[in-house]
């Protein structure tokens, strides 16, 4: 580790409540990042409504759904170190509560200006999640660690999947003005609840925030199995958002021609992956870390597999002529897929949460900045395949950011066994 590092994290004695994490705190962790994480994601399909409502030209549109993931990304940087430095309770509660206030004025907004400026800001709150997985994983008895983070995590993507449909049953029946005022509403009843609840966390980083701001680089640097891992959670992240962002163009087309309620019952189907969360901690507990990654991603390649044979006619299928078979083979990709992710992240999480207790937020931090990055190269990459070849295209895409994550993990050397 670099000498910089190593002297900022020796000033460093935090006092971790290890051992406290309950069965019921488990749940209240896994329910709140459930909840925030809706923040982020559930924009995407109230972007046209909340564009032609305000007036904001079709050039613009994309900011609806973009302005929440970069707030979030610079709420990595800069919020969430800080959480190596005060007190976590208090920070996570904070940040949670201007949250609240951003949504409710998103809500309300007059104009376009805002509203964007709103969901910008709560987007960078929302990172009060990444506070919350670092302290669970904080009061986790450190051999059942990755337990703690993927029964955590399993919230984490359980708000994604049913985010989407959430946002566009209550914004079609009520508008979006009234989503965005019952999330406010949300998060003001977890940050009570949180306050009541979570235990305090106090760092002694000893340092000011310019110092902690510049660790991040040496952590980096310093930290292989952070890089490791990050680099191979962007790369699958890409291959999930690709495959998210390209099968909701293909579903609405024939021979699928799928409605809303139809869309948003397919991206349920999603939820099944959810269960590998808890099963890949514990893998990582008992130290096969490095054949469950791979698993991980042999299972990732088999969704895309099934997804080019249902909706490209791979390997002969006549996706026109059965089209009950492939929307089956569809549903299955898409559980696949999402099982390879979260056992992706979930094995990546109790790596680097293993790693130096003085600076988890920073490093988790870290972690899932590279992966959001991964995830919008996916997403930008699933538009363009999509324009250019279909949706072979898109799976053409999938493949190749499996692959990249397969050699990431083969061309890594692990530090141990367990790394």
């Amino acid at each position: 580790m670099p000498p910089d590092a190593q002297a900022i994290q020796a000033a460093a004695a935090p006092v971790e409540p290890v051992g406290s994490l309950t069965r019921g705190l488990t749940v209240l962790f896994a329910f709140a990042v459930s909840i925030m994480i809706v923040n982020l994601t559930a924009a995407q399909p109230l972007a046209e409504p909340v564009a032609r409502s305000l007036g904001l030209p079709a050039s613009m549109t994309g900011l609806v759904a973009t302005l929440p993931q970069l707030g979030y990304t610079l709420g990595m940087l800069f919020l969430v170190p800080l959480a190596d430095l005060l007190e976590n309770r208090r920070l996570a509660v904070a940040t949670l509560a201007i949250c609240a206030v951003m949504l409710v004025l998103g809500a309300v907004a007059p104009n376009a200006p805002v509203f964007l400026l709103a969901v910008c800001v709560a987007g960078a709150t929302s990172c009060a999640i990444q506070v919350l997985v670092p302290l669970a994983a904080s009061m986790a008895h450190p051999e059942r660690r990755g337990s703690a983070v993927g029964n955590v995590m399993s919230g984490v993507m359980l708000g994604i999947l049913f985010s989407r449909p959430l946002a566009s049953v209550i914004a079609g029946h009520f508008g979006w003005r009234w989503f965005y005022a019952l999330l406010g509403g949300l998060d003001v009843g977890l940050a009570l609840v949180l306050w009541r609840n979570l235990p305090d966390r106090r760092p002694d980083f000893g340092h000011s925030y310019g110092a902690l701001i510049g660790s991040l680089w040496s952590l980096w640097k310093g930290e292989r199995v952070l890089r490791r891992y990050a680099i191979s959670a962007a790369f699958v992240m890409a291959a999930f958002a690709a495959f998210w962002t390209g099968v909701a163009m293909l579903l609405v087309q024939a021979p699928f021609s799928l409605g809303a309620d139809a869309m948003a019952a397919f991206a349920l189907a999603g939820v099944a992956g959810t269960i590998v969360a808890p099963i890949a901690g514990k893998v990582g507990d008992k130290g096969h870390s490095v054949v469950g990654m791979r698993v991980a991603h042999i299972v990732l390649l088999a969704g895309v597999v099934l997804a080019g044979i249902a909706g490209a006619g791979w390997f002969g299928l006549d996706f026109t002529t059965h089209r009950y078979l492939a929307l089956g083979l569809l549903v299955t990709a898409a559980i696949v897929i999402d099982a390879g992710a979260i056992g992706d992240q979930t094995i990546g999480r109790r790596a680097i949460n293993m790693l130096i207790p003085e600076a988890r937020s920073r490093l988790n931090g870290l972690f899932v900045g590279v992966f959001f990055i991964g995830g919008g190269i996916g997403a930008a990459c699933a538009g363009i395949m999509w324009a250019s070849h279909g949706w072979t295209g898109v799976c053409v895409a999938c493949l190749v950011f499996v692959a990249l994550a397969f050699a990431c993990d083969a061309f890594a050397r692990p530090e141990s066994a367990d790394a």
